[in-house]
């Protein structure tokens, strides 16, 4: 299958260096938007981000741009109070929560001043835990399932229908969650990114940019778990705790398996009317 077979074009990104200017080259090159400061960086929350981007916006393959401070994405929100204090100057009206009851209990959000929190369990289980794997291709297959299993499963197909249809409808700047902020909020990501005609090579990039996000949490995890059971345990776990592009093709080629088309799973997988798509559009680019 063409990686490329959901979307109308792709452009080369030249990667920047430092974080949050990997993708500068797809956001208009160095020239920052003057009239909208640079998403905050949230020590307390470390994979927050615009799902536009950085500078002007994620170009898309029709000459458009992604507008910044309408979508925000995120890990568990464990706010600082200096982090709060940032993340309220940003005018987040609603808080979606994907992750499971379980997961919720564990570690309840510290949410911004005045949002209205929703919660969408995408996997439609009590509780969700990172399973202990034999070997490193065991997990990358269980990541790699994961990824079709939001297109084929009927609980995440539902919950993602109704966050999207709310994303749509919804006033004031809106963020979306899971735990690490890496899976099922990535594939969010890469749908609304899809809808609004971002390059396929772009939504990538932006999906892998986890890693690098999430760095410092992946150090003291494989630290953690290095002192406690040697660095094979570490290369065996390494693929449930990162994100590789192999994992957003799984969940691509799965939408072409299953309805031919990225247009055909919105509508008849989601259950998404094509004026709620065309509202979502309209909200994600300028």
């Amino acid at each position: 299958m063409s990686r490329r077979g959901f979307l109308k074009g792709s452009a080369h990104v030249v990667l920047a260096s430092g974080l949050g200017g990997a993708l500068l080259s797809a956001c208009g090159g160095g020239d920052l938007d003057t009239e909208l400061p640079q998403t905050p960086r949230l020590a307390s929350v470390s994979n927050f981000r615009d799902l536009a981007g950085v500078g002007a916006g994620y170009a898309t393959v029709d000459g458009k741009r992604m507008r910044r401070g309408a979508f925000y994405r995120a890990n568990v929100l464990t706010l600082s109070s200096a982090d709060e204090t940032a993340i309220d100057k940003l005018g987040i009206a609603s808080v979606y929560d994907l992750r499971t009851p379980g997961e919720i209990a564990r570690q309840n959000d510290v949410l911004p001043g005045g949002v209205t929190p929703q919660t969408l369990n995408v996997l439609g289980i009590s509780d969700f835990v990172v399973p202990v794997m034999d070997t490193a291709a065991a997990a990358t297959a269980f990541m790699e399932a994961q990824a079709r299993g939001y297109v084929t499963g009927a609980a995440q197909r539902a919950a993602y229908g109704t966050l999207l249809t709310r994303l749509a409808d919804g006033a004031g700047a809106q963020l979306f969650h899971s735990k690490a902020g890496k899976d099922r909020a990535g594939w969010v990501a890469a749908l609304l990114l899809s809808i609004a005609n971002v390059p396929l090579d772009v939504i990538t990039q932006d999906y892998l940019l986890s890693n690098t996000y999430l760095a410092a949490s992946l150090d003291e995890q494989t630290g953690t778990l290095r002192a406690q059971d040697g660095e094979a345990a570490v290369a065996i776990q390494m693929p449930l705790l990162e994100v590789q592009e192999s994992y957003l093709q799984a969940g691509f080629d799965q939408v072409q398996i299953s309805y031919g088309t990225m247009a055909n799973y919105l509508t008849r997988g989601l259950g998404m009317s094509q004026a709620t798509i065309d509202m979502l559009r309209a909200r994600l680019v300028s």
